[in-house]
């Protein structure tokens, strides 16, 4: 009997190299979350607004906004602003290869805009608005009845 299975057709290419459906090499649209972490956010007159902190991601993928300190000096006094993902624009030096983030908010505007809180902050804000369950006297089990040690 003779086996007239085709061996299957290659796969189309992509512009991102791929080996058994992992990522080998980064493309030149594809960008290390380390290139934002701790990078300067300058605005349109070029001038240093806030620093990226973080980032924060869909759980399905995909970046929904990146988390600029604002004010402060040295990270002293500094808010967390969550500034939507599409307003920050990444330029790439073609000269060293360098970054630059820009956006169209102003130091002003950021410094209004409310305050980014992490999940694990607003459980600590419940948390200290919950009033805490008094003792009542006399049922903690721990104690013995004087009747009980004869």
């Amino acid at each position: 009997m003779q086996n007239d299975a085709k061996a299957p057709a290659p796969a189309p290419t992509t512009t991102t190299a791929q080996g058994a459906g992992y990522l080998t090499e980064q493309s030149a649209d594809q960008m290390s979350a380390k290139t934002y972490i701790g990078q300067s956010v300058y605005n349109g007159q070029n001038k240093s607004i806030g620093s990226i902190d973080d980032l924060i991601l869909q759980k399905q993928g995909g970046i929904v906004a990146a988390i600029v300190g604002v004010g402060g000096f040295l990270g002293l006094g500094q808010k967390n602003v969550a500034v939507p993902f599409d307003k920050i624009t990444a330029t790439q030096n073609a000269q060293d290869g360098s970054m630059k983030l820009t956006t169209t908010e102003t130091a002003e505007s950021l410094k209004a805009a409310p305050e980014f809180k992490t999940l694990s902050m607003q459980a600590s804000e419940k948390a200290a608005k919950t009033p805490a369950t008094a003792a009542v006297p006399g049922t903690d089990t721990t104690t013995t009845s004087s009747t009980t040690n004869k």
